[in-house]
């Protein structure tokens, strides 16, 4: 695999992995529902795994490439804020939007 596809998976990954929290309402996309909805600390654990697997689907894509670059704690919260950042719109989805209520059958 090239370095421009493989950057280019890492970030359709990110993308895809930084919103599933937010769009489905199992438990890792596979597990069990946890009663109507998931709670948001729910949604924020999956954030937590999914993005430290997306890091690792990096690495892995890296060392494969070439050696390793040694990354320092800026690294890290940089990649961080760019995980949140890419949840946003799903987050947006999920948590922001406006939702009409249901008219009353008096109406």
């Amino acid at each position: 695999m090239t370095q421009t596809a493989s950057v280019w998976l890492v970030l359709v990954v990110a993308v895809v992995a930084a919103n599933l929290p937010f769009i489905n309402e199992r438990l890792f996309v596979l597990g069990p529902r946890p009663g109507p909805q998931k709670t948001f600390g729910w949604r924020l654990l999956e954030l937590v795994v999914y993005a430290g697997l997306t890091w690792g689907l990096g690495s892995v894509l890296e060392a494969s490439i070439g050696q390793r670059s040694p990354q320092g704690w800026e690294f890290y919260a940089a990649g961080a804020c760019l995980f949140i950042t890419l949840a946003s719109p799903g987050f947006v989805w999920r948590h922001l939007r406006r939702r009409h209520p249901e008219p009353s059958p008096h109406d």
